[in-house]
């Protein structure tokens, strides 16, 4: 996975550095200092890529590569009365959940994060996280009055790329832009459905009905 390969590049990155810091100490003890600020300045540049590289791998969990349309979650929905129903939440690592919805409609969005020409040297082109799931209705009054569920779909991890990136300015120079993508679908009656993602956002699809 891509924030495993992070991980490989923050430890080269910070053993880079450790040499150019021992280059520096040679240096300083053989009293050349021009030498020994160069070599100081250079290990603390790769250290600070390190340093950046770790902290990608960390915030990018939960995240995944996307090349194509793909499927991101599948979804069984089971009416349970009126104006709500199951859904039962199945991702493609075997992670799944059940989570009882309000609404007459199933609404899923995601986060979409698209990267630089820096960032694609790595192999990088688009990543994506599911983020919520939540009921809708239909009727707009219904909306505005009914109450409604919500549900994160996120993957636990100590900090988030799309956060970071909306924080900090320096990771403007990979990432290209951010933005979320939703998509819903009406439940009447027991039925399932794959929640795809492609270049342009999401899409749902029905690929069966239960019986």
């Amino acid at each position: 996975m891509t924030h495993s390969v992070l991980y490989y590049v923050a430890v080269g990155l910070a053993a880079v550095s450790l040499l150019f810091v021992v280059a520096a100490v040679r240096a300083v003890r053989r009293r050349r200092w021009l030498g020994s600020f160069g070599s100081a300045g250079t290990g603390a540049l790769f250290l600070s890529l390190a340093a950046l590289s770790g902290v990608l791998g960390v915030s990018t969990q939960g995240y995944r590569a996307l090349t194509q349309e793909e499927v991101a979650a599948t979804i069984t929905t089971v009416p349970t009365g009126l104006g709500a129903f199951q859904a039962v939440v199945e991702f493609p690592n075997g992670r799944d959940t059940t989570l009882n919805v309000l609404g007459n409609q199933l609404l899923v969005d995601a986060h979409i994060l698209k990267w630089r020409p820096l960032a694609n040297v790595l192999g990088v082109h688009t990543w994506y996280e599911l983020d919520r799931l939540s009921g809708r209705y239909t009727d707009v009054e219904d909306e505005r009055s009914l109450p409604r569920t919500v549900h994160s779909l996120q993957a636990d991890k100590p900090r988030d790329l799309f956060v970071l990136a909306q924080r900090y300015t320096v990771l403007a120079f990979l990432v290209d832009t951010e933005y979320g993508s939703a998509t819903y679908v009406e439940v009447t009656r027991p039925a399932r459905f794959e929640i795809r993602v492609s270049t342009t956002g999401l899409l749902v699809r029905e690929v069966g009905t239960e019986p």
